[in-house]
């Protein structure tokens, strides 16, 4: 066991720091993708199945709500870079977290699907109320809605990976 000097408990790995700007260290925990490399592919692999025929912009709109949703900094980082260089607006970017005051912003087919990410993420305060459903069920077909709820389900399991390892936003690695 080593003591690590960041903070005052005692942890079963060596933890090192990373610098976020001059003034910030951040604890570094575990790096997901080396200590449990399988589950990190077979989670890359969902997510690429789950994009599969889905409008790149949905998807980044769908990862940034989710992101906004779970307080996840380094998603929301990640996909909203993602989204300005695929050609996003910046008036978009910035209404999403208030999609339902600036719907204007948005289409039908893109507020039912960001309906249904904000049911499906906070899905342990009431299900997915049928209503959000069905208007998702109104826009897309059979199987456009599951590549959607696929899509939901894994920006929702990044987020925890990112959150419970303590990703810091603006160090992604991807180029």
């Amino acid at each position: 066991m080593t003591t690590n000097t960041n903070t005052t408990s005692t942890t079963n790995t060596t933890s090192t720091t990373n610098t976020v700007n001059a003034t910030t260290t951040v604890p570094t925990r575990l790096d997901f993708a080396k200590s449990a490399p399988k589950a990190f592919r077979a989670l890359v692999g969902f997510d690429a199945a789950a994009r599969d025929g889905l409008d790149p912009a949905l998807v980044e709109l769908i990862q940034i709500r989710a992101s906004h949703l779970n307080h996840c900094a380094y998603c929301l980082h990640m996909h909203t870079n993602d989204a300005r260089k695929a050609g996003e607006s910046e008036d978009r970017l910035h209404m999403v977290a208030v999609w339902r005051e600036a719907r204007h912003f948005f289409t039908e087919k893109e507020r039912a699907a960001l309906a249904l990410t904000e049911a499906v993420t906070r899905v342990a305060d009431g299900g997915v109320p049928d209503d959000v459903y069905a208007e998702a069920s109104a826009h897309f077909d059979d199987q456009e809605l599951a590549h959607v709820l696929a899509l939901i389900l894994t920006i929702n399991t990044w987020n925890r990976v990112a959150l419970s390892t303590a990703k810091v936003a603006g160090t992604d690695g991807r180029r």
